[in-house]
């Protein structure tokens, strides 16, 4: 087992599955393997942080991680992560960088039977030969939502994460902080990487995900997180994503 509580594959096993449940807001710490590893959560929406940004995968998509890439993952409103773990001596990929890849109804069987510990060699063998053709890269932009250090703008920034239909322009968020909207926006700029106003779309995509997962309506979702129509939802979401809502959860 791994440092965090994770497995990794046998010596005579080209692909281990370990399975977590993960509550809300839980987060395994920043680490690597030695191997290869697929993340996928069955159930829920995931979150994994590189150097590269962060992507949040619903059951239909999954991230592979190279061995050696160090990376954390989480979830904001829990999940149930299923993740094969590839031993890089018996692996046919040879992807250097994360890449996310579409999890069809397939794929997901073939990780819930190679999940199973009695399966026969032969079969095992058999099993992990299709999964690895099915491994098929998916363009998918990351989401991008760095804090800010400084108090004033992090006191916006939380009280945004709380209530992201908030519409309240930087000037008036600069009363609430006790500066100028000016500032403010020199502030998330700096720190950020980001305009104010591109932070906030990034912070809205990230809260509409689980919303999405759960099977709600994508008109629902836009009110929710802010949007005055599902339409420029929809263009938001394209725009950060680079899917409409309905690709991302077919």
């Amino acid at each position: 087992m791994s440092r965090t509580g994770q497995p990794h594959p046998a010596p005579a096993t080209a692909i281990v599955v370990g399975s977590s449940t993960l509550p809300r807001g839980h987060w395994f710490p920043e680490h690597s393997h030695p191997v290869h590893q697929l993340v996928w959560s069955r159930t829920g929406v995931l979150s994994v942080r590189t150097d590269a940004g962060t992507w949040l995968l619903p059951p239909t998509m999954a991230l592979w991680v190279p061995a050696g890439v160090p990376h954390s993952t989480g979830t904001t409103s829990g999940a149930v992560m299923r993740s094969p773990y590839v031993a890089p001596r018996e692996c046919p990929v040879s992807w250097s960088e994360p890449t996310v890849v579409a999890v069809t109804p397939l794929l997901r069987d073939l990780v819930d039977h190679l999940a199973l510990p009695s399966l026969p060699a032969p079969a095992r063998g058999r099993a992990e030969a299709v999964l690895f053709d099915l491994l098929a890269p998916l363009t998918v932009r990351t989401v991008s939502l760095p804090e800010p250090a400084d108090p004033r703008a992090l006191l916006v920034a939380e009280r945004l994460t709380a209530d992201p239909t908030d519409n309240r322009t930087l000037d008036a968020w600069g009363t609430v902080a006790g500066t100028s909207g000016r500032t403010l926006a020199r502030l998330f700029t700096a720190e950020t990487g980001m305009s104010f106003g591109h932070w906030r779309e990034q912070l809205r995509m990230r809260a509409s995900m689980p919303l999405l997962a759960e099977g709600r309506t994508v008109e629902s979702v836009a009110r929710r997180v802010g949007y005055a129509s599902a339409s420029s939802f929809v263009a938001a979401f394209h725009r950060t994503l680079g899917l409409t809502p309905r690709q991302y959860f077919p």
